[in-house]
């Protein structure tokens, strides 16, 4: 049976970071971060990290290639051999293309592409609400999570909101603003939706609705994995499949003057 290949999308504050781990106990499959990946090739020293690093140390950005590459080693090791989930890659469609041709290379594809969705509106009230303890990194939010300290109705202060168990103040993120988050929700829009449609001829995209209780959204997501899993999509795959192959004939019929036999 071919390993999950997964790549989650969601924007900031619409549960990735609760339903990740979820996914990843219930197919025990490692979630990926490029971020990390990077990091971990460049301090273990290997081919690529090295690249990565001579670049980094000159101050340009790191390239598609170098991240494929890094995917590429991390993706072969053992903990990978039922599968992974891809968070934060691929952002452009250039990426979404040099990540097809790696796995298809061995013989591999992405088969589950996961969409938490949540209106804007929704996700500004989540965010801009969050506080957080800098020392722990203990989260609370005025709306869902208070702090004993903020008394209720009252409105935020650094003088109202303090760490339950240590009583130091609490503080925002400076991005966990309105504003901020307008201009991150506008860019995760523009990177998002063309790599959603790039897979969505292969009927392997599931958008789910994150704007209801967690145990629904866990349903939805269970859905799309089982889906994955079962095999269920494969009609839509093969379809998919055979309509790139149809055209590739056609295409070389014409130049080659191949007949079929």
């Amino acid at each position: 049976m071919a390993r999950t290949i997964m790549i989650l999308f969601g924007p900031p504050g619409a549960g990735k970071g609760t339903h990740g781990p979820k996914i990843v106990e219930s197919r025990n499959i490692p979630q990926l971060s490029t971020g990390d990946m990077l990091r971990a090739a460049v301090a273990a020293g290997t081919d690529v990290g090295k690249k990565a690093k001579a670049i980094m140390d000159s101050g340009g950005l790191v390239t598609d290639e170098i991240v494929i590459g890094i995917i590429k080693d991390e993706i072969a090791k053992p903990e990978c051999q039922n599968g992974f989930i891809l968070d934060g890659f691929p952002r452009t469609l250039a990426q979404a293309n040099a990540l097809d041709q790696m796995l298809a290379a061995r013989g591999e594809k992405v088969n589950c592409v996961i969409a938490l969705e949540v209106p804007d509106s929704v996700l500004e009230e989540r965010i801009c609400g969050r506080w957080i303890h800098k020392a722990s990194g203990r989260s609370y939010h005025v709306k869902f999570a208070p702090p004993k300290s903020l008394p209720a109705g009252a409105k935020p202060s650094a003088s109202n909101m303090k760490d339950d168990m240590t009583g130091e103040a609490l503080m925002q993120r400076s991005d966990d603003t309105a504003e901020a988050l307008k201009k991150r929700l506008s860019s995760y829009h523009a990177e998002t939706v063309p790599i959603l449609k790039h897979y969505e001829p292969a009927g392997i995209v599931t958008r789910c609705n994150a704007n209801q209780a967690m145990d629904k959204v866990w349903g939805e997501i269970e859905g799309a994995l089982n889906k994955t899993s079962s095999g269920s999509w494969s009609w839509k795959s093969l379809a998919f499949m055979t309509l790139q192959a149809a055209f590739v004939y056609a295409v070389c019929s014409k130049r080659f003057n191949l007949k079929l036999v």
